[in-house]
């Protein structure tokens, strides 16, 4: 069994603490056991769990670590908790820099623990739908944009926060490349619009918009220009079985046990510091 902690009680963590009380019969998350969680908040037992301080879950009978807080925090914690020979499991992005990133992959290695960055955005039913659309069919030209809510502090640059759609894009279309990006704000209102050009290995054309303001709705906008066809609207996909945090847990658990290859995890490893080198550049032509 790995015991685990969870760090930060918001959604997510108590999504985590849940999962973790009521794994998925027969899968490797049964191997997780919930000791503790971690809070700034002075918080009482969250589903029968007792709040844990950091020192002593850096050295009790703690295997697992996951963190849970705004994208702020996530790289001093995951340092600490690494240094302290724990797996960890982080929210994305996992830091606001490629090269903290390399640094905190490199540290695991050192330590021989698992680093795993959550991507739950690659195991919703309407992305896998959309995979299924795009396999085959040669890229011409397209956007994504997205729109949703203001960010609380503390969450990051929009291509840094919004990197799960990058993601999509990687995964979708390959290795990409920006070219160019502007950034629209207004802050007196809360509003903001990051749009970046970026380019397919093959040279088609892809932008990428991240619009985020009071009263817009939370949505993905797309349009794909393909060889044989157009795709304006995103696939009807049907409501999953198994939750994607679920779904992340199990992949996650797989690791701590050894049933991934080290070709995965390094194929894994290789996409998530691509977008988030990406994620940087794309800031880095925003701020000249």
């Amino acid at each position: 069994m790995f015991g685990a902690v969870v760090v930060g009680i918001g959604i997510a963590g108590r999504v985590r603490i849940r999962d973790m009380l009521t794994p998925l019969p027969g899968t490797p998350a049964e191997k997780l056991t919930v000791k503790g969680f971690i809070s700034r908040r002075s918080l009482g037992t969250q589903e029968g769990v007792v709040r844990s301080q950091q020192r002593d879950c850096e050295q009790r009978d703690i295997h697992v670590v996951f963190i849970c807080t705004e994208n702020a925090f996530h790289e001093d914690s995951i340092r600490t908790f690494l240094q302290a020979g724990k797996h960890v499991c982080v929210e994305y992005p996992m830091t606001m820099n490629y090269k903290a990133a390399v640094e905190l992959w490199d540290l695991a290695q050192e330590k021989g623990v698992i680093l795993h960055e959550e991507h739950i955005e690659l195991l919703t039913e309407e992305y896998k739908a959309l995979k299924r659309e795009v396999e085959r069919k040669s890229l011409q030209d397209g956007t994504l944009h997205f729109t949703g809510g203001p960010l609380k502090p503390g969450f990051g640059f929009p291509s840094f926060t919004g990197i799960a759609r990058l993601t999509w894009l990687v995964e979708l279309f390959g290795e990409l490349s920006a070219t160019a990006a502007t950034m629209e704000e207004d802050t007196s209102n809360n509003y903001s619009k990051m749009t970046a050009k970026l380019l397919t290995s093959d040279n088609s054309p892809l932008t990428w918009i991240e619009e985020r303001g009071p009263g817009l709705p939370r949505a993905k906008n797309i349009n794909f220009h393909f060889d044989s066809c157009i795709m304006t609207q995103m696939p009807p996909a049907a409501r999953g079985t198994v939750g994607i945090f679920m779904q992340d847990m199990i992949n996650f658990s797989a690791k701590l046990a050894g049933q991934v290859s080290p070709e995965e995890v390094q194929r894994e490893k290789i996409r998530i510091l691509l977008c988030l080198k990406l994620a940087e550049n794309i800031q880095e032509l925003c701020q000249t």
